[in-house]
């Protein structure tokens, strides 16, 4: 049975989550503050973690960084601010889900299982091509050498435009492989990543690997 942490302050619908979670066969615990939180995590595994972005002790985005400091548990953020920034702020955290309040429970379980079966797919270690080096067990990359610092959903983009190199990827693959489909195709959270990726990927090398193709997506050739 999956285990799942519940990172939230209002009491009624920790209570309520539980109560679903267990219903749909998930083994939970709760707790309302952030620091109580990354000590659970890490003195038990845990399979998923439901975080809220506004604790009783503070940010849930200092929490989900502070986790990823040694943990690669799915986090799902859950929160009432659905502004682009809120978003890229948590997944620049190293959240790898982000829902908004109020939600359907049915919406919730669907990324609780996507996000796990994700996690339990084994991956290559180590993907390259053309000088870039992605180091899937420690999520790092490097181009020529040199650190690129991606963000987790960063190195998530970049994975999946080499391991489909010489092919476009459009916008909605992107949000289905990463995001599970969950955001509106006219979204425009992809081409705020890409230009990060951009940035960090391109800017200091002559050769520019990430390329746009015109109303279609992106790819690497």
């Amino acid at each position: 049975m999956d285990k799942i942490l519940i990172v939230e302050d209002d009491n009624s619908l920790s209570q309520l989550l539980e109560f679903q979670l267990k219903y749909a066969h998930y083994d939970t615990v709760i707790t309302p503050r952030g620091e109580e939180a990354i000590k659970l995590v890490k003195e038990y595994d845990y399979n998923l973690i439901i975080l809220d972005l506004m604790l009783l002790d503070g940010s849930g985005i200092d929490v989900c960084k502070e986790i990823r400091t040694f943990s690669e548990v799915p986090i799902i953020m859950l929160t009432a601010k659905d502004s682009i920034n809120d978003k890229i702020s948590a997944f620049d955290a190293g959240a790898d889900d982000y829902l908004t309040k109020p939600f359907e429970f049915a919406e919730l379980l669907a990324r609780i299982k996507a996000n796990t079966k994700k996690s339990k797919n084994s991956e290559p270690k180590i993907l390259s091509h053309k000088g870039i080096t992605i180091f899937l067990d420690t999520y790092r990359a490097e181009r020529d050498g040199v650190e690129l610092n991606l963000t987790k959903k960063e190195l998530k983009i970049l994975q999946l435009l080499l391991e489909n190199k010489g092919k476009v990827i459009s916008k909605e693959e992107i949000i289905n492989k990463l995001w599970q489909g969950f955001y509106e195709e006219n979204n425009n959270i992809v081409s705020v990543y890409i230009n990060y990726l951009r940035n960090k990927v391109d800017k200091d090398f002559s050769e520019k690997l990430i390329e746009n193709v015109r109303g279609i997506g992106y790819i690497i050739r």
